[in-house]
């Protein structure tokens, strides 16, 4: 499978990158299947670069903040509005209530709201789903709203992406083996950082280490932070390959 960053930057879209996106892509019945994990706020538009939207198979969020979900509006206005007719409704998988939390946030113009264009499905914690040819295996992880980390596999490849997560070892669990480990990097370990949110480079060079995946690639890192000192903090406990998301990255699984 192939993993291009769309937006990768932590908590808010910042002047390099729009908020989480991430493309995953594989061979599917002749053609190619497109898996958008996350699309955060400023996505939407960046992800028109890689794809056109009539061609996204299944989008899977991993919670409910801003910047992960809040371009779905765009989303659903060319998915209802497209010129050349409304498109067939596409597969989302959310955390629960998800379809009348982005039809709030939008505001209510239909009856049928954000389910009138998208199917919503809802994440069952330790559950996997098929979407086209990727096996998706969502667990709940510590987050101040219900949140998931999503292990993504075909073609006998894994691809995990953490979400937002604090350290725990249900994201060691879930990454185990991975080829790739997409894990976000929020915090660095020389600040005093509230509990329950996010990880610190050198939390996730702990749970790459103890999952034994093969490559880190670090994101969700904010504009405010210094991305050298969050290398840092990983290279203490990760010894392995790692790159530091950056916006187009392609990486081959």
């Amino acid at each position: 499978m192939k993993l291009t960053i769309v937006g990768c930057a932590g908590s808010f879209p910042g002047p390099d990158s729009a908020a989480s996106c991430y493309l995953v892509q594989a061979p599917f019945e002749g053609g190619t299947f497109n898996l958008v994990l996350d699309l955060g706020s400023g996505s939407f538009g960046v992800l028109q670069r890689h794809l056109d939207p009539r061609d996204v198979g299944a989008v899977a969020l991993s919670h409910l903040h801003a910047d992960h979900c809040f371009d779905m509006s765009g989303f659903y206005v060319v998915g209802k509005y497209h010129p050349d007719g409304a498109f067939d409704r596409v597969p989302v998988l959310a955390p629960e209530d998800a379809d009348e939390f982005l039809t709030d946030k939008y505001g209510r113009e239909d009856p049928a709201g954000f389910g009138g264009v998208f199917d919503f499905r809802e994440w069952v914690d330790g559950e996997s789903v098929q979407l086209g040819p990727f096996t998706v295996t969502a667990r709940r992880v510590v987050h101040p709203v219900p949140a998931f980390a999503m292990r993504v596999e075909a073609g006998g490849k894994v691809l995990v992406y953490s979400g937002d997560t604090a350290a725990t070892p249900i994201l060691d669990d879930l990454a185990a083996g991975a080829d790739l480990f997409l894990c976000e990097a929020s915090f660095v370990d020389s600040k005093e950082n509230p509990p329950g949110i996010h990880l610190t480079g050198s939390e996730v060079g702990d749970s790459a280490t103890a999952a034994g995946v093969g490559r880190v690639v670090l994101t969700h890192i904010p504009t405010w932070t210094d991305v050298a000192e969050v290398e840092s903090d990983l290279r203490r406990t990760w010894s392995g390959a790692y790159d530091v998301a950056v916006p187009g990255a392609v990486y081959d699984v």
